[in-house]
């Protein structure tokens, strides 16, 4: 199953709004603090594409929403991590940091890099990337 998990409810409704308007019915489990939409794993890649593009913008909403909220003075920033078992998990990076990565890319061209580095982790390939370009060609 593919998990969608949000934090808050408004993101979540337009998640649960968009599938339905796509014709899926998600599975939905709610648990204190915590909204997850569960899809089946064969889904078509075209429009498993358009869910995850969805479910990025809603992320940002999301981060949008627990930044309003913070009132204690935290300030902390993440990243959505997918995993290829359709875990997600986030990694938290600094604030700065992440404002500087987003300053010159994209969302998407930074999920990119990202998706990279999980695909290099789960699947490492000891070749080099001399080695990799080599065979690629043949």
């Amino acid at each position: 199953m593919l998990e969608y998990v949000f934090f808050h409810a408004r993101p979540f409704d337009e998640f649960m709004a968009y599938l339905g308007d796509l014709g899926l019915q998600a599975e939905t489990r709610i648990e204190d603090d915590c909204w997850e939409a569960r899809l089946p794993e064969d889904l078509d890649d075209r429009l498993s594409e358009q869910i995850e593009e969805r479910y990025d913008q809603l992320m940002d909403m999301n981060q949008e929403l627990f930044d309003a909220e913070q009132s204690d003075g935290y300030h902390t920033a993440g990243v959505v991590v997918n995993l290829a078992d359709g875990t997600t998990v986030y990694a938290q990076v600094d604030p700065l940091l992440l404002g500087k990565i987003m300053g010159v890319l994209t969302p998407e061209e930074f999920g990119e890099v990202v998706n990279a580095i999980v695909d290099a982790v789960e699947e490492p390939d000891d070749r080099t990337l001399c080695q990799r370009m080599r065979d690629e060609e043949q």
